[in-house]
C-alpha cells in the first residue's frame, strides 16, 4: 500500500494523538540531534551524520591532529593473534565499541571495525595499530554521512558474496537495503 504525503501526514498525526492519550508527552518538533546522531532533513530525504561522535573518539584518541588517510584498512593484511599484548586492553575496547556505534551512520568502516573487534578479550600492539588507522581514515572523511532518501521504492533488496564453494554461503559481508537505502 502506497501512501500520499497528505495521507502519511494524516496517519502520523492520528498516532500522535492516540500516544498524547495514554502518555504524557511532549512533541519537541523536528528532529536535530539524538545519541549522538545528527539529522539534517531536506526534500530528498534524511542525512545522519556523526561527526560531533566522530570528533569526540579522535579526542579521546589522540588523534585529532593526525594525518588522515585514504583506507580504514590494507585489504592484503590480515589480523592475527601474535605480538605483544596491547598496554591497554581497555583503551582499545572503549575504541573499538565507539566505533562500532559510529558505523551506525558509516557502513564504509564496518568491515575494518568487524576485524578489530574480534581481538576484544586479548589485543595485540598490531591491532591497535589497526584500529589507529581506522580512526585515521575516519579523520579524513568526517563528513561522510549516511543519506536516508524519501521514495515510494521500499522494496527489501539482500546482496552477498557467496564465496565458500562448499555451501554458497558468505563469510565476507552483505547489503541489504530497503528501497535505495542501505539499512544493513
Amino acid at each position: 500500500m502506497i501512501l500520499s504525503s497528505m495521507e502519511a501526514m494524516n496517519l502520523i498525526e492520528t498516532f500522535i494523538h492516540k500516544l498524547q492519550q495514554e502518555f504524557s508527552i511532549k512533541d519537541l518538533g523536528n528532529l536535530h540531534y539524538f545519541l549522538g546522531l545528527e539529522v539534517t532533513q531536506s526534500p530528498q530525504g534524511l542525512f545522519l551524520s556523526q561527526v560531533k561522535y566522530a570528533r569526540d573518539i579522535l579526542i579521546r584518541a589522540e588523534l585529532h591532529d593526525s594525518k588522515p588517510i585514504a583506507t580504514p584498512m590494507i585489504v592484503s593484511h590480515h589480523l592475527i593473534f601474535d605480538g605483544p599484548l596491547f598496554h591497554s586492553p581497555t583503551i582499545y575496547r572503549s575504541l573499538v565499541g565507539s566505533l562500532q556505534y559510529l558505523t551506525i551512520t558509516r557502513p564504509d568502516i564496518t568491515h575494518a571495525v568487524n576485524s578489530v573487534s574480534q581481538f576484544m578479550h586479548a589485543p595485540r600492539d598490531s591491532h591497535f595499530q589497526a584500529v589507529k588507522r581506522i580512526l585515521r581514515y575516519v579523520k579524513g572523511t568526517l563528513h561522510f554521512s549516511l543519506n536516508i532518501s524519501s521514495s515510494n521504492h521500499l522494496n527489501i533488496s539482500a546482496f552477498s558474496d557467496a564465496d565458500c564453494p562448499e555451501t554458497s554461503r558468505s563469510t565476507l559481508g552483505y547489503a541489504i537495503f530497503m528501497g535505495y537505502n542501505l539499512i544493513s
